[in-house]
């Protein structure tokens, strides 16, 4: 066996040029730095979630390890904060970045021990990285520097210098470096059209407004993802003054390495589980440790009520550290938490962490229309996104296939393609494309993800069809809608739930193997694909676009198409006469 010099990122500065090379996984080789990485004597080790049962497994065991680690860590921050919080209100506030740094770490743990277990590893270079670089001081920063591979190659290092005695590890020292946060990926920053910046100037505007009419136990609303109108009127049909509340960032705050001199669990476990419990304290933000005073305070100041009676968001429960800790607070002194879905894959997925976490913290979880007989607190409404009404589409237009990128290195786990399993993903567009006949092809227009994640989607697309046209993901959605005949669909997200409530002509087609389906949603996915809108190749989808091409119209009003598509909607986007109505009823039962 050839000993290889083992390749961990895209960080070219720790890649050897005059020995074999053992890359950890494809994330290293950008498709941009092609010329570089293929001049080289190179392996790359086989991704071990590639084995999509071993993935499922290994969630199962991440979510028993988390909520192990989650009561540890709340007791050892009641301890450092001198507080006697609920193991609810650290779940709310540090949740989301415990599993998310969980499931990511027991993945780059993995791949090293299969890197050095299977091959014959001759030395790793890492880059010397000091903590302040790569602690982040709240979860939207730490999204931000997750994906990116200097973070990456700072964790792989940490793990390599504390995890294998058998790989020889060299630093390399590292210019320049100051303390200061790494520099985030410019593709996940993107410039606010001109409306979107009118629209928080109003709502700037219309926040401060609100703060002379609240009241202290009324029910606060924010990013509940309604139309404003909806909103509003809620609001309203609750008795109360509508009211348009916006966020606040977190406040900063210097890591002190004073204060991280501890450790959770005893010493000298063996494995995973003394791994992640020795990096916690060196890794957790800044806000929940040194910063934890100043947040706690800064809630304390803020013009929201001081004794809501419910509190309702769709998206602030994630990344936003300032609501979090603050409706944490809340509900300890009796508010109730109401989580909106926001999105696709609920209820449809067979496994995801942030639905499960969402309904862990939630006293009510209102879903687009489905439910479970074992959870009560899911509560099944409408889609709330989508109450706008119809969208126009153009029985003449052009085919808009909407493609999706996920980051190079894994993160939170849900069903859906991991880390290098994007490059299958973006081989069945292409098989889709070259199966199309040539007069649909010409009109095909493929939609970006905003997002690139250094997949370098649009040189691929081009390199693969040079007459293919694309859309770098800036346009408006409704815009392309109203130019197109039929909406492509190619992943289990929110895009077909969207376009099937609006009854739009839609195709969907994904591998079955990667965004695997729960079994109570299998029945309604079957009967999108008697009907030929649901496909599980690119082949088959391509055979049916070809088909009904020529009269799309004909095709999506026949009464089969159209009784399928509302069952589909009315279990998972669904529609009501009146939603506010239906949403005043729940909040008041809660």
């Amino acid at each position: 066996m050839v000993g290889r010099y083992l390749v961990t990122t895209a960080d070219e500065r720790t890649w050897p040029t005059d020995q074999p090379v053992l890359f950890l996984g494809e994330w290293c080789r950008l498709y941009d730095r092609k010329a570089v990485w293929e001049k080289l004597d190179a392996e790359v080790v086989p991704y071990h979630w590639d084995d999509r049962e071993k993935l499922y497994r290994d969630y199962n065991h991440m979510q028993g390890v988390y909520e192990e680690l989650l009561r540890e860590l709340a007791e050892k921050l009641n301890e450092v904060h001198d507080v006697d919080h609920s193991l609810r209100y650290w779940r709310i506030l540090i949740g989301p970045w415990l599993g998310y740094f969980v499931q990511m770490l027991f993945d780059r743990w993995a791949m090293i021990e299969r890197a050095v277990s299977q091959f014959d590893i001759a030395g790793v270079r890492v880059m010397q990285t000091s903590l302040y670089r790569i602690i982040p001081n709240d979860m939207a920063h730490f999204q931000r520097l997750f994906v990116t591979d200097e973070w990456n190659e700072a964790i792989y290092g940490h793990l390599l210098k504390g995890c294998t005695n058998n790989v020889v590890v060299e630093e390399l020292p590292r210019q320049q470096q100051q303390n200061c946060e790494l520099t985030p990926d410019p593709n996940l920053e993107q410039p606010l059209r001109v409306g979107r910046q009118l629209k928080r100037g109003l709502a700037r505007i219309a926040s401060w407004v609100s703060q002379g009419f609240a009241s202290e136990s009324e029910a606060f609303f924010i990013s509940s993802y309604l139309p404003i109108k909806e909103d509003l009127r809620l609001q309203w049909e609750l008795g109360q003054i509508p009211k348009i509340w916006r966020s606040f960032s977190t406040p900063s705050a210097a890591m002190e390495e004073s204060k991280r001199q501890w450790r959770l669990g005893e010493f000298g476990q063996a494995g995973f589980a003394g791994i992640i419990r020795a990096m916690i304290p060196n890794h957790i933000p800044t806000s929940y440790l040194e910063g934890y005073g100043a947040l706690h305070a800064y809630c304390d100041g803020l013009p929201w009520p001081k004794k809501p009676r419910l509190v309702f968001t769709s998206n602030s429960y994630g990344s936003n550290d300032v609501f979090k800790a603050w409706a944490a607070a809340k509900v300890e002194n009796g508010a109730s938490l109401i989580i909106g879905q926001h999105g696709g894959g609920y209820g449809v997925a067979l496994w995801g962490f942030t639905e499960d976490h969402q309904i862990a913290i939630s006293d009510a979880w209102i879903s687009w229309g489905w439910d479970q007989p074992n959870s009560s607190r899911i509560k099944p409404c409408a889609n709330l996104k989508a109450v706008l009404g119809a969208q126009d589409w153009a029985p003449k237009g052009h085919g808009l296939l909407v493609g999706m990128a996920i980051p190079r290195y894994s993160y939170h786990m849900y069903s859906v393609p991991v880390a290098s399993q994007w490059l299958d993903y973006f081989e069945d567009q292409c098989r889709f494309t070259i199966a199309l006949p040539e007069k649909v092809r010409r009109l095909l227009l493929v939609r970006l993800y905003i997002h690139d994640y250094g997949w370098c989607q649009k040189q691929r697309w081009q390199d693969r069809f040079p007459d293919v046209r694309l859309d770098d993901g800036t346009a408006p959605m409704a815009s392309l809608i109203e130019k197109s005949r039929l909406y492509i669909s190619t992943y289990n997200a929110t895009t077909y739930l969207e376009s099937l409530f609006l009854n739009v002509p839609t195709i969907m087609f994904w591998n079955p193997n990667h965004w695997e389906l729960r079994d109570d949603a299998r029945p309604y996915f079957n009967r999108l694909k008697e009907v030929g809108i649901f496909h599980e190749t690119p082949e088959s989808a391509a055979a049916k676009v070809a088909e009904i091409w020529d009269d799309v119209p004909g095709w999506w009003s026949q009464p089969e198409i159209q009784e399928v598509r509302a069952y589909f909607c009315h279990r998972f986007s669904r529609t009501v006469d009146n939603p506010v109505e239906v949403l005043k009823e729940t909040f008041n039962a809660v």
